[in-house]
């Protein structure tokens, strides 16, 4: 039920989905003889775009997630996992033209290659079902499975979990195949995701160390206009707007122990 609730939720409240609403609101007012309220409505629906868009907010936005993790200061010596979350490919165009279409986080399963010849002896974990968002489309967990074989990575390295919905889902249906006495594990996903990715695999006991990917800020970002991409920022501003949501709700909702989880000393 969460995992609906949360879908439904963020198509509604997405900033882009806030302007059409807004805009529709101010419509209505105004054929409603309330024509002030609803140019505010329309005035507020253009502010929201505009900071969406033409500016970095996003960045801004994304830029602390981004950086609450790095990388190992010095490789471990040995990894005996390398645990991979899903969110990286287009389900339906990947289940329809039977190939691997990566999206824009797909730096996640380019990475884990990258480990994957790092570390020979390592198996790969790939953690990510079918969203409700892919309707007719396969597991993300075949997917991966199709670009690891065509990347040169030996099958009998991999173990897929290919019924998880949600980074929670991600977390206890890993741990759950894997474990206990993983010894160590590198958990890869984007750095904007790192902060609740490892909150919630601390809970399931599994101790990951962060392998943050797919950046999207340069890490000295500061608030501005930004006309060069406005598609970009607005994608970027919904990106960090729902990581900040997500990591408050698993919090209240005692999923994770930490607004804002921190590298471990």
């Amino acid at each position: 039920m969460f995992y609906f609730i949360s879908k439904i939720f963020w198509v509604v409240a997405q900033p882009l989905s806030m302007v059409m609403l807004l805009v529709l609101l101010g419509v209505i007012l105004v054929v409603m003889r309330r024509p002030r309220v609803g140019v505010s409505a329309s005035i507020l629906a253009l502010g929201i775009l505009i900071l969406s868009g033409f500016t970095s907010l996003g960045f801004v936005l994304i830029q602390p997630l981004e950086n609450r993790f790095v990388r190992p200061a010095a490789m471990p010596a040995s990894v005996d996992a390398v645990i991979v979350l899903g969110g990286s490919t287009l389900a339906r165009v990947s289940t329809a033209r039977r190939v691997a279409e990566l999206n824009e986080a797909g730096d996640r399963l380019t990475d884990a290659v990258v480990l994957a010849r790092l570390y020979p002896e390592a198996r790969i974990v790939y953690s990510g079902g079918v969203g409700m968002m892919d309707p007719g489309g396969e597991a993300e967990a075949d997917t991966a499975h199709r670009f690891f074989l065509a990347m040169g990575i030996a099958p009998d390295r991999l173990v897929l979990e290919d019924q998880s919905l949600n980074t929670q889902d991600n977390a206890e249906m890993t741990a759950e195949m894997l474990g206990t006495g993983t010894g160590t594990a590198l958990l890869v996903t984007s750095a904007f995701h790192m902060p609740r990715s490892i909150g919630l695999f601390r809970r399931t006991g599994i101790d990951v160390l962060a392998w943050p990917t797919d950046y999207r800020s340069s890490g000295q970002e500061v608030m501005g206009l930004d006309f060069a991409n406005p598609v970009h920022n607005l994608n970027t501003t919904s990106v960090a707007i729902k990581e900040w949501i997500g990591l408050l709700v698993y919090h209240w909702t005692g999923r994770i122990d930490d607004i804002l989880p921190h590298q471990a000393e």
